[in-house]
């Protein structure tokens, strides 16, 4: 059996900033910027690879006064995670939250959140959202989750998390982090699970790492995440379903501890009451009203006040025919006065209300399209305009790099030739053979070597180089190492490796080249540890 491998998109650094390219994510964005998961997310340690596999290595099960807990040895330290050590080292507070909600709660949620694929089998897949779900969907199963693979689908446990987040109910991250890492004992360690998890345990308890040299860099995600988003996938509607009035940062904000009292002034709604005792979190009404004959002709179904703001044109529905959506407290029957619906009749109220929004939307963009300015051409050609002028100025953007590119290469080569002519004028030595004579002539260098006395790294845009610095000021730029190590002798390498090692006595080297630096010189050398 190969050893355990990190996984190469599993547990990776959230991306949640703000850059031009998340227009359309801004309220996604908001809402987990201030979310108590936010430290669980973001949060990045210096990962040594050699804990991470020792910890792995050596973890085992044990059951200690009633409570699980996970023992491993690193580098002969004993290391104990439990629940408990999981919520507190993440900032968790998470001990009360709920585990996996019941599967027709799960369908009934994922409806109202706008899947566009509903089926009884509790797979579900992130192409089937619009963008900021599918953003909170991603984020979820990519940076703490326990998956290693299959990321365009997640179970009904992920489900449970997606509807407690856009719900308020409080998930147990923290009870799931650690059974999955239970699990992932007990399955012989199929892979180095949550490695910034398990850094961060590790730092806690064991304290300064720093020691060590072989580092795992966590992946992370870039701006072009909010552009893969974007894509809609085949099958996929279109229709934009909006976040909850619940995830809203600025409107609970200013909603504050009076929201009680408020709500007693706001408009009246509709709301469709079922009887679960755990519904969708409370939303505004008017954000999803639909057309849905059958609720009038229900005689179990009761109509209660809600708070209701302006989202969707109100002109398109008829008074009689609202259909308010008020959270995850919200659809249900009231228990002592009606009789439950069955999951037929919720699963065909839901369709029904799935169809209306397709209709809705489709009606409102042949609106719009007939609604187009006839001068539509004339903007088309100014586009196409101020994209060719764009593309011309990237152009010359791109020469002027490549011309500045290319005097540097000369500028670095030259440099390079001179070092190696100076190698080849040091071995060159005017001999004066002794005939017996009283006059004695010693051989006369045709060079003088310079010593190292520094170096730097010098960066030039994307690239970086090493800069040695000699004892007349004058300095030598090696793009690569294997450039370097063909143009010094023994003696630079050993000057050089004492300035490395003098530097990095008390830190380890973060800049990828230093890092090169200090792993190869030594070996070059045939220096003992």
């Amino acid at each position: 059996m190969s050893a355990p491998k990190f996984a190469d998109s599993h547990n990776m650094v959230a991306f949640l900033a703000k850059p031009t390219e998340s227009d359309g994510f801004e309220q996604i964005l908001d809402f987990l910027n201030v979310n108590p998961i936010k430290y669980a997310l973001t949060v990045n340690p210096t990962i040594y690879t050699l804990c991470i596999e020792q910890f792995w290595a050596t973890a085992k099960v044990e059951t200690v006064n009633g409570e699980v807990q996970l023992q491993a040895l690193v580098y002969g330290k004993k290391v104990i995670i439990t629940e408990t050590s999981v919520r507190r080292n993440l900032q968790l507070e998470d001990a009360e939250g709920i585990e996996c909600l019941p599967d027709a709660d799960i369908f009934e949620q994922l409806t109202l959140i706008g899947y566009e694929k509903p089926s009884q089998k509790l797979t579900f897949y992130k192409a089937f959202f619009s963008p900021q779900w599918k953003f909170l969907i991603h984020t979820i199963l990519q940076y703490l989750s326990a998956k290693s693979t299959a990321w365009n689908e997640f179970s009904s446990t992920m489900a449970s998390v997606i509807i407690c987040l856009a719900t308020n109910p409080k998930f147990n991250f923290s009870k799931y982090i650690f059974e999955s890492m239970v699990k992932n004992v007990e399955s012989s360690v199929e892979f180095l699970m949550y490695p910034r998890f398990v850094q961060v345990f590790l730092d806690k308890q064991i304290g300064d790492m720093s020691t060590h040299v072989e580092i795992f860099v966590t992946p992370s995600h870039t701006k072009k995440v909010f552009g893969n988003l974007k894509r809609v996938g085949k099958g996929f509607s279109r229709v934009v379903t909006p976040l909850f009035s619940t995830m809203m940062v600025q409107a609970q904000e200013e909603m504050g501890e009076d929201e009680a009292v408020n709500e007693e002034n706001v408009g009246l709604s509709a709301r469709v009451v079922s009887s679960k005792d755990v519904g969708l979190g409370e939303e505004d009404a008017s954000k999803q009203e639909r057309k849905i004959h059958d609720i009038d002709a229900d005689e179990d179904i009761t109509l209660e006040n809600v708070h209701d703001e302006d989202m969707f044109d109100k002109s398109v529905f008829n008074d009689e025919e609202r259909f308010g959506r008020t959270g995850y407290d919200g659809i249900r029957l009231q228990e002592e006065e009606q009789e439950e619906l069955t999951i037929k009749e919720k699963s065909k109220l839901f369709q029904q209300l799935l169809e209306k929004r397709r209709k809705h939307f489709a009606a409102k963009r042949a609106e719009e399209r007939r609604n187009r300015p006839t001068h539509k051409k004339l903007n088309k050609g100014a586009v196409r305009q101020k994209k060719k002028a764009v593309q011309k100025e990237q152009e010359k953007e791109l020469e002027s790099d490549k011309s500045k590119k290319q005097k540097l290469d000369e500028k670095v080569e030259a440099e390079i030739d001179d070092a190696k002519e100076a190698e080849e004028l040091k071995q060159c030595l005017e001999i004066v053979p002794d005939d017996g004579d009283d006059v004695i002539i010693d051989a006369t260098p045709l060079s003088v070597k310079i010593p190292i006395v520094d170096y730097k790294i010098y960066q030039k845009g994307k690239k970086s180089f090493f800069k040695i610095i000699r004892a007349d000021g004058k300095t030598q730029m090696y793009l690569t190492f294997t450039k370097l190590l063909k143009n010094f002798d023994r003696e630079d390498l050993e000057v050089l490796w004492r300035i490395v090692k003098a530097r990095f006595k008390k830190t380890e080297p973060v800049n990828y080249m230093n890092i090169l630096l200090h792993l190869n010189l030594r070996p070059c050398l045939n220096i003992e540890c």
